[in-house]
């Protein structure tokens, strides 16, 4: 019984000698302890049969999958969703401020007259008119423009060097010129140096002799009233500050009080609306 035991572990530790990896002195001896151990033994045990020596070096299979798995992981990347790109306004049609023209990827059209582009090539309306696609020869031989006009029967492009035209949400109204004020503009008292001749008048007022104060430069003009309240000024030893552009205070002072201003301002607007709402 004592050498059926035995000689599978000989076999076994003749093969472990034989391998290409490298045995520790750890594993060499704890072989030969266990070789003495099973010599010594007069009684067979179950711990030391062949299987249990043998579990550690049995072999392991491992499938791999032989085709792709099915499914749907790239069905949304082969077909994306439009992007709904091209014209969104035609030729003619009104648009306002903001309104998309025409989407694109790249520049296929450029941005003409009271238009504008965006970060991703969208041409959008700047004014508010009637859109025009039209090409620009002077402007450059190949390109394509979408602008827009003002006129429903305007054209593009406007002649070179024609005055630009800008929509400021004016009417044109004729102006009416009163009898009252044409008579009254007869007793203006504004005072207008031409040339060198100083103190000619416009007006029903007498011409203020430049002797009176310091030489003029011509194209100066002035008010009599003003006039007064400066040569009065003067006599009583009034004199203003010079401006100082260091003076950071006194410019933080004036923007200080323009501000409280437009504040004032504003919280009266907005009480007269809110009376007028409670009217209502």
């Amino acid at each position: 019984m004592l050498p059926r035991l035995i000689t599978p572990l000989r076999a076994l530790g003749g093969t472990l000698t034989r391998s290409t990896t490298p045995i520790t002195r750890f594993q060499q001896s704890t072989s030969q302890s266990l070789l003495r151990t099973t010599s010594a033994a007069t009684t067979p045990s179950p711990i030391l049969s062949t299987n249990t020596l043998l579990l550690p070096f049995s072999r392991i299979q491992v499938r791999h999958a032989s085709h792709a798995t099915q499914g749907a992981s790239n069905k949304h990347s082969r077909d994306p969703a439009g992007k709904r790109l091209g014209a969104k306004r035609t030729g003619g049609e009104y648009v306002v401020p903001g309104c998309i023209i025409f989407r694109q990827r790249g520049t296929k059209w450029f941005p003409g007259e009271n238009c504008a582009m965006g970060r991703d090539h969208t041409i959008y309306a700047s004014e508010a008119g009637y859109v025009r696609y039209y090409l620009d020869p002077a402007r450059h031989p190949d390109r394509q423009y979408i602008g827009v006009v003002f006129e429903k029967e305007g054209k593009l492009p406007t002649p070179r060097n024609a005055p630009t035209r800008r929509k400021l949400n004016l009417v044109s109204v004729p102006r009416m010129v009163e009898e009252t004020a044409v008579e009254e503009e007869g007793q203006s008292d504004l005072t207008v140096v031409i040339g060198e001749e100083t103190g000619t008048v416009v007006g029903s007022v007498p011409a203020v002799d430049a002797g009176l104060g310091k030489q003029l430069r011509p194209g100066y003009m002035w008010r009599e009233a003003n006039w007064q309240i400066g040569r009065a000024a003067e006599k009583a030893g009034i004199t203003a500050e010079r401006y100082n552009r260091g003076n950071r205070w006194l410019a933080w002072r004036k923007r200080q009080a323009r501000a409280d201003r437009a504040a004032q301002m504003k919280s009266l607007k907005n009480k007269k609306k809110g009376s007028k709402k409670a009217k209502q």
